[in-house]
Parts: C-alpha cells; structure tokens; sequence
C-alpha cells in the first residue's frame, strides 16, 4: 500500500516510492498546455505584426532578383532575397569593393553604407520570422507535451 505525504519545501504531493502523484502529473501537465499556447499565440502575433510592418513599407523585390522578382517584401524569404539583391547592385556600384575597401572620400561609401542600413534591417526582420516560428513551434511541442502528461495521468488515476 503506498501512501501520499506532502513535503514542507514544494508542497508536491509525493507518494512512498518517491514519485510525484497523479494530481501533480496532471497540473504540471495544465500548465505546460497553458505557456505552449501563450508561446504558439505570441510567435503568431509576432510573426504578423512583422509582415504587417515590412508589407507597409512597399517593398517589391528587383525584377533582376535571381527569386521571387516583382513580388512585394513581406515575408522571411522575399527579404532575403531583396537584401541579396540590394548587395549585388551595392557591389555593382563600387566597383567589387566593400563599404570597408572604399576610399573614405569616395561618394559611392555614402550607396554602399546605406546598402548595408538596408540589409540589415531586411536581416532584422528575417530574424523576427524565425524567432516568431521557433516560439510558434515550441507552443505546439508544449502543448502536445502537456496534453500527454494530462493523459497519463488520467489513464493512471
């Protein structure tokens, strides 16, 4: 016969054989549904926000982009690609050299260091996309987790 004994530390419920009870299993297993919906609602909206801000800057890739030429900027791959493109014609314009290579009096610096402003923040929001997904992801991941802790625990009980 096992017994249940709450410690004075934690307040878990823990049974003879020293494994927490079924309860515990199945709050732990409530509250890891609730952080991976809170993680699946915050990636979602954050992933929109930024496409609604990158789509209301009117960018459209450059038609001589090797991907997705003529489409609007608005999403993780169309960034890349016009970032890709801004570099190309950034090089085109300084002759193969970089901001860095340039002379400090040379004009085309001022095309490269504003190629690179633009880059970066085409970078930026590529980043957002994939923080956005990963937090996404992982709300679905914690939410199967806790559906499964729950679930055991009904089973068990």
């Amino acid at each position: 016969m096992t017994t249940a004994s709450t410690t004075e530390d934690s307040g878990i419920s823990i049974v003879e054989s020293g494994t927490p009870s079924l309860r515990s299993v199945s709050i732990i297993g409530i509250v890891t549904v609730i952080a991976g919906l809170i993680l699946a609602i915050a990636g979602a909206t954050t992933w929109f926000v930024v496409q609604g801000q990158l789509a209301a800057e009117n960018i459209t890739v450059a038609e001589d982009a090797e991907y997705f030429a003529g489409d609007p900027v608005d999403g993780p791959l169309t960034a890349l690609s016009q970032a890709d493109i801004i570099n190309g014609h950034a090089l085109e314009a300084s002759g193969g050299q970089t901001y860095a290579e340039l002379d400090r009096e040379d004009p085309v610096r001022d095309v490269m260091m504003n190629a690179s402003f633009l880059r970066a923040s085409l970078f930026t929001s590529v980043v957002a996309f994939g923080v956005a997904a990963m937090a996404m992801g992982l709300g679905v991941l914690f939410m199967l987790l806790g559906i499964s802790l729950t679930r055991i625990a009904k089973a068990r009980d």
